[in-house]
C-alpha cells in the first residue's frame, strides 16, 4: 500500500494525508470530552471481559493470587505496604477521582451546570436517580447486615452510558447526550459525597488535621497565582497519604486536589495572539533561509517558544484534564476493572444472585430505581417550571436516558468494595448485581431510544 492511498482531496484541490486531516480538525472541549468517554467505555468493556475470562479459566487461582499479593514502598524506616488490590483501589483510583474532580469543576464553571435554568433539569434528574435506587435497595435489605450497600445502585457509569449514546448518535439529538453528561457528572458528585460521609472507617483526628493543612496549602497556591502542576501534585500526594491514615477514603484527595487547580491562564489571550503572530513571522523568515528543521536551530527554538506559549495560555484546569484523561482511561480504569471485575460466572453464582437480597436490591435499584427516579424527578421539574427540556428532545427520550443511567459499573463496584470490605460473599453478590443490572439497563435503554428514533422518523 502506498502512502498516498488514503489521501483526501479538499474542495480547494489540495491533497491531505490522514494525519493532516487530524491536525486541521478542531474539537470543542465538549466534543473532545465525548470522544474520550467513548474510548474509555470501549476499553473498559474489553478489560471487563478479560477479567471475567481470567476468573473463569485455569488461570483463576494465579489471577486472584496476583491481585492479593502485597507490595510496598519505603524510604529508610518508613514503609507503606498494601495489597495490589488496595494499591489499585486506594492509589490509582485517586487519579480517576482527580479527573472526575476536574470535570466537575469545569461543568460547574462553564458547562451545562453553570446556568441555573439549564442545570435545573439534570440536577433534579440526578437527585431522583440517586434517591430512588438507594431507597429501593434499602427496602429490600433494611434491618439486615447487607443494608450498608444502599449507596451502590446510586452511581451511573458515565463512560459506558455515553458510549452507548454515541453509538446511537444518528437516532438521538446532540442535546440529549449533553443532558446525560450533565446528569452523570452530578451523579458522580453525589457518589463522592456519599463516599466521604458514609463509607469511612474510624476517624484519626490528627491525620485529618494534617489533611486539612494540605488543603490549606493547595488553596494558598491557587490564590497566590501558582500555575505549575508540580507543587499541586506534591501536596496532593501528602494529602492522599494523610487521608489514607485518617480513615477518610484516600481517593477523595483526587477530587479535593482537582478543585484547587487554577482556572485562569498565565497569559492573556490578546497578548498570546500578538506574541504568536510575531513568532510566526520569525518562523517564516527563518524557514525561508533554511527549511531543514533538523539543521535550523532557530526554527526549533521558535517552535519550542510557541509550544510554551500555547501551554501558558490554556487554563491549568483544562490543560490537566486534557493531559490526564487518556492515561486514566487507558491505564487506571482498565487496571481497576482487571482487579475488581473478575468474579466466577456459573449457574450456581447466577442463580444465587437472582435470589440474594444484595444483588436483587442492586438490580432493582439500577434498572427500575434509576428509570423511576430520573423520569419522575424530570417530570416534576418540568411541571413546576424549574427546568426545561433540552433543545430538540422529547420527554420519551428522557425516559430512554433514565434507563441508560442504570449502567453503573466503575463507581458502583468501587462503592461495593467499600460497603462490603472483608465480606467476600456479599461483595460477590454485589458485583454480580452490578454486572447483570448494567447489562439489562444498557439493552433496555438502547432498545427504547431506537424505538423513539423510529417513531420520530415515521412522523
Amino acid at each position: 500500500m502506498q502512502p498516498h492511498d488514503h489521501d483526501e482531496t479538499a474542495p480547494n484541490g489540495r491533497q491531505y494525508a490522514p494525519w493532516e486531516r487530524t491536525f486541521t480538525r478542531i474539537l470543542t472541549p465538549f466534543e473532545e470530552f465525548i470522544h474520550r468517554q467513548t474510548t474509555t467505555g470501549l476499553v473498559l468493556m474489553g478489560t471487563t471481559v478479560l477479567a471475567l475470562l481470567l476468573a473463569n479459566s485455569p488461570l483463576a487461582e494465579a489471577y486472584h493470587h496476583l491481585v492479593e499479593t502485597y507490595a510496598s514502598i519505603g524510604i529508610g524506616s518508613w514503609k507503606l505496604e498494601l495489597s495490589v488490590h488496595h494499591w489499585v483501589n486506594d492509589g490509582l483510583m485517586a487519579l480517576f477521582f482527580f479527573v472526575v474532580g476536574l470535570e466537575l469543576k469545569r461543568e460547574l464553571l462553564v458547562g451545562e451546570l453553570s446556568q441555573p435554568r439549564q442545570a435545573a433539569l439534570p440536577i433534579a434528574a440526578a437527585i431522583g436517580g440517586m434517591a430512588v435506587p438507594a431507597l429501593l435497595y434499602f427496602l429490600l435489605n433494611h434491618g439486615g447486615d447487607t443494608a450498608a450497600g444502599w449507596g451502590i445502585p446510586m452511581a451511573t457509569d458515565i463512560a459506558f452510558a455515553i458510549g452507548v449514546m454515541v453509538l446511537l448518535a444518528a437516532r438521538v439529538p446532540q442535546a440529549l447526550i449533553t443532558f446525560l453528561v450533565a446528569l452523570a457528572i452530578v451523579d458522580d458528585l453525589g457518589a463522592v459525597v456519599v463516599i466521604a460521609l458514609f463509607y469511612t472507617a474510624d476517624i484519626a483526628m490528627q491525620w485529618l488535621l494534617a489533611a486539612a493543612c494540605c488543603v490549606l496549602v493547595l488553596c494558598t497556591f491557587n490564590l497566590s497565582g501558582v500555575r505549575k502542576p508540580l507543587p499541586y501534585f506534591l501536596v496532593s500526594l501528602l494529602l492522599w497519604y494523610a487521608l489514607l491514615q485518617s480513615g477518610v477514603h484516600a481517593t477523595l484527595a483526587g477530587v479535593i486536589g482537582a478543585f484547587t487547580v487554577p482556572t485562569r491562564p498565565k497569559y492573556d489571550p490578546a497578548a498570546f495572539s500578538s506574541s504568536m503572530r510575531a513568532l510566526l513571522n520569525r518562523f517564516d523568515a527563518s524557514h525561508r533561509a533554511n527549511p531543514d528543521m533538523l539543521r535550523n536551530s532557530e526554527l526549533v527554538a521558535v517552535v519550542q517558544t510557541m509550544e510554551n506559549g500555547v501551554n501558558s495560555v490554556q487554563p491549568p484546569l483544562q490543560q490537566l484534564e486534557h493531559q490526564w484523561h487518556l492515561p486514566v482511561a487507558l491505564l487506571v480504569i482498565p487496571v481497576f476493572a482487571l482487579a475488581n471485575a473478575g468474579i466466577p460466572l456459573n449457574g450456581e453464582t447466577i442463580s444465587a444472585a437472582l435470589m440474594h437480597p444484595v444483588s436483587l436490591g442492586i438490580m432493582l435499584g439500577l434498572v427500575a430505581g434509576k428509570a423511576i427516579g430520573i423520569t419522575l424527578a424530570s417530570w416534576l421539574a418540568l411541571k413546576l417550571g424549574i427546568g426545561q427540556l433540552p433543545a430538540g428532545t422529547r420527554f420519551s427520550q428522557i425516559v430512554g436516558v433514565s434507563l441508560l443511567a442504570g449502567i453503573g459499573f466503575t463507581m458502583a463496584i468501587f462503592i461495593a468494595e467499600l460497603a462490603f470490605a472483608g465480606r467476600p460473599e456479599a461483595l460477590l453478590m454485589a458485583k454480580m448485581g452490578v454486572l447483570l443490572a448494567s447489562l439489562f439497563a444498557g439493552m433496555l435503554g438502547t432498545l427504547w431510544l431506537l424505538w423513539c428514533g423510529r417513531t420520530l422518523d415515521s412522523q
